[in-house]
């Protein structure tokens, strides 16, 4: 019995070794698990890939996905690796190539896990180890513009996207890796590099604001990869017991640390309104949303007693749905605060929010349709959730309807109206002042039809990651025009922007909604308060969109009624787009270019032309795209009118060279503009005909206005008459009015009266 024993322990420890010697020799080979903790666990799951794998070859969005993110990443493994020294700008070669390999890991992680092929694995690996090497070795970047410089790249902006990404990647090959190996990125690599971020840059890390949220998630995202709690937690929360300058700035002017507040749940509670309004703007929401979404996926995977989807009665899912009515009938974002033209939801982080918000939220068909034209997909289990609904063809249009987005953590703090009616789109900004991305521009508003510009916003003055443009950075003009308010269509009071473009105030204060109605399909209506822009004067603007069965296509009318404690003067300029048509004023071209001003935006805009209004009624059209415009205003004998062109003191030519015709009106206390945009008809160029390019409108009268009413006749070419009237005052959906103009009674119940 006892040498039985013997040799059963014998055999037994002969057995150990074996599989000691084994497991050794399969590390080395990097051919099996070291670890039995289940991974990838963070966005793709090990779930997720047994469920996709399954389903490969017969879910074409997803395959064609896989396909060409295999090419690419194909293409990456034959040029081989290069983690060069960093030393460039935005749009550099280093910082490019350090951007790209980000991608590239993440990507190469993903289709280890999908493919079950090694050589996507060792790709990783090998970077991950040269990136090791090169960290520990880096100082802070050579350049030194940015607020809270990085190593890897010139801003921890940058750092923190490549951990987002490069966290992905770890998670992937995750049981890839030996211990040792683990330990030695973790140890060398990830973790100085979360505490860069976050320790190291306070300035950066311990704030409400979008560079603050990829920070975060960054710090968060590598904490839930190695199961460290502390890194999750000062992600979530942010840095405890830390002592900052509340009054320190950013390089936008950002106030630090807001409130004392900072970390990932903070940067959910404070940016977004209840409807999922981003205070920022659809533009750097878009930006944002990326890592709000792919950390809360992370979290929801990994730490699901958070209910992080559910958190702010589910707002980030809300901000999905706000996000996409923040695009116009091409997908493209309206530019609102320091926003670029043409991002759209054809953009990455777009495909990211469609799928997340498909797969965790309520399934909406009509998001469907937004993948099926982005035609792409994720390549994980919320990729694969969309890829299932188009193949089961659960797909329904994405329809934009008139909507109301409030503005501020709690709803009330103003917002943005989008009006639509037919091909025409209308975007009314009322909200707070956006933090420091926000342009100095209350009551401003834009105007599309299907898509194309009619009357525009700016925007920013940025060229985005062109290194010869100030290394792809913001441009001064961006201050100096972008975000003054003469920049946009709204009044400017004695040649003064809003609040004196101070942000310090202008992000004390917000407009208001007056009210707000899309319930009939012939006539939406927006209306919003200012009253902080400019002391002692209040703004009322109400714009409406009205489908008239006597005019060709809906047609814009905007009321803009200003009460003030002193004469002022007011300027109100339209920034059209196109060739000037015709006028029913007098001008005179100028012969020699001037400035119109000296500051507020004003030195920007040259004069090429100048008149007077000579009638009750100024008109002015004009062609774009082949389709005619007209503006309809009421003006009064000295009202003043100025063709300008933005340019002005702009010697690197930074600055886009864009039309608006102004409106002046000096020496006004109370005061107030009224006009109309109308679309209408068309030009071929093949058969060199135009169809319906004159002006329907034959007058436009202010026929009273008072504290409490103000009333605009419309009188179109047929003679037909319709008389609009927007409550001042007591504008609720339930208050009776009565009231008499030109010995006729007019009583209704609600914000407006139009027949």
């Amino acid at each position: 019995m006892k040498n039985k024993i013997s040799i059963i322990t014998l055999l037994t420890v002969l057995f150990i070794v074996f599989s000691c010697k084994n497991e050794s020799d399969t590390n080395s080979n990097n051919t099996s698990q070291t670890t039995t903790e289940e991974h990838p666990k963070l966005i793709l799951t090990a779930q997720g890939v047994k469920d996709i794998r399954a389903q490969l070859g017969s879910i074409p969005i997803f395959d064609n996905t896989l396909q060409k993110v295999k090419e690419e990443i194909d293409a990456e493994i034959a040029s081989g690796i290069e983690v060069p020294i960093p030393k460039d700008y935005s749009g550099g070669y280093t910082h490019s190539r350090h951007k790209q390999n980000w991608f590239a890991l993440q990507k190469a992680g993903v289709l280890y896990q999908i493919l079950d092929d090694e050589k996507y694995a060792k790709y990783v690996k090998d970077m991950l180890m040269q990136y090791e090497a090169l960290y520990k070795t880096l100082p802070l970047h050579p350049k030194t513009r940015s607020y809270a410089r990085g190593k890897l790249f010139w801003q921890c902006l940058n750092d923190s996207n490549w951990l987002v990404y490069v966290s992905q990647a770890y998670d992937c090959v995750y049981n890839y890796l030996t211990a040792e190996e683990r330990n030695k990125l973790e140890t060398n690599l990830f973790r100085p590099f979360a505490d860069h971020i976050s320790v190291d840059s306070p300035q950066f890390y311990q704030r409400v604001h979008n560079h603050s949220t990829w920070g975060n998630a960054a710090v968060g995202m590598i904490g839930l990869v190695m199961d460290d709690e502390e890194l999750v937690n000062r992600a979530l929360y942010g840095i405890k017991d830390l002592q900052l300058d509340t009054k320190a700035k950013d390089d936008d002017g950002g106030l630090l640390n807001k409130d004392g507040k900072a970390g990932f749940l903070a940067n959910i509670e404070e940016p977004f309104s209840p409807d999922g309004y981003y205070n920022e703007g659809p533009y750097y929401q878009r930006y944002a949303g990326y890592p709000f979404l792919i950390f809360a996926e992370g979290l929801h995977n990994v730490k699901p007693d958070l209910k992080i989807f559910e958190y702010k009665n589910g707002v980030l899912l809300k901000s999905i749905n706000a996000l996409l009515n923040l695009s116009d009938a091409d997908g493209d974002f309206f530019p609102l605060n320091d926003g670029q033209k043409g991002m759209s939801y054809y953009n990455s982080a777009l495909v990211t929010a469609v799928d997340i918000s498909y797969h965790y939220g309520d399934q909406a068909p009509g998001l469907l349709s937004i993948a099926e034209k982005q035609n792409e997909v994720l390549l994980d289990d919320s990729g694969l959730a969309v890829a299932l609904g188009i193949k089961n063809g659960k797909t329904q249009p994405f329809t934009r309807k008139s909507i109301n987005l409030s503005d501020g953590p709690d709803g009330k703090q103003g917002g943005v109206g989008i009006l639509r009616n037919e091909d025409l789109e209308l975007v009314f900004k009322y909200a707070a002042q956006g933090s420091s991305h926000g342009h100095y521009d209350k009551l401003s508003y834009s105007l599309y039809e299907n898509g194309e510009e009619i009357i525009q916003d700016y925007g920013l003055a940025r060229f985005v990651n062109i290194e010869q443009k100030g290394g792809g950075n913001y441009l001064k003009e961006n201050k100096t025009w972008a975000k003054q308010t003469i920049a946009h269509n709204t009044v400017t009071q004695n040649e003064i922007s809003h609040f004196n473009g101070k942000y310090e105030v202008g992000s004390q204060h917000h407009s208001d909604l007056h009210y707000f109605a899309a319930e009939d399909e012939g006539i939406k209506i927006v209306s919003a308060k200012e009253s902080n822009a400019y002391p002692g004067t209040e703004m009322l603007r109400t714009m409406v969109i009205i489908k008239d069965e006597d005019f060709e296509k809906p047609y814009l009318l905007d009321i803009m009624k200003i009460t003030s404690e002193k004469t002022n003067q007011y300027d109100f300029p339209y920034y059209y787009f196109g060739q000037v048509l015709q006028t029913n004023f007098d001008y005179k071209i100028s012969q020699i270019l001037k400035p119109l001003g000296s500051k507020n935006g004003y030195q920007h805009l040259f004069v090429e032309g100048s008149g007077k209004a000579k009638e009750d009624n100024t008109k002015f059209s004009w062609m774009n795209n082949y389709k005619f415009y007209t503006l309809t205003t009421a003006t009064k004998s000295n009202d003043e009118l100025m063709f300008t062109r933005i340019g002005a003191n702009d010697p690197e030519f930074n600055l886009r060279r864009d039309p608006a015709l102004l409106l002046r009106r000096k020496n006004a206390k109370n005061t107030i503009f009224v006009s109309t945009i109308e679309s209408h008809g068309s030009y071929s160029p093949v058969s060199e005909s135009a169809q319906n390019s004159k002006s329907s409108i034959t007058t436009l009268k202010v026929v009273l206005d008072t504290d409490d009413y103000t009333a605009i006749s419309i009188t179109n070419v047929n003679g037909n008459t319709k008389l609009f009237i927007t409550v001042n005052k007591n504008a609720s959906k339930e208050a009776s009015h009565n009231l008499k103009i030109n010995d006729k009674n007019y009583e209704w119940s609600g914000s407006y009266y139009f027949k």
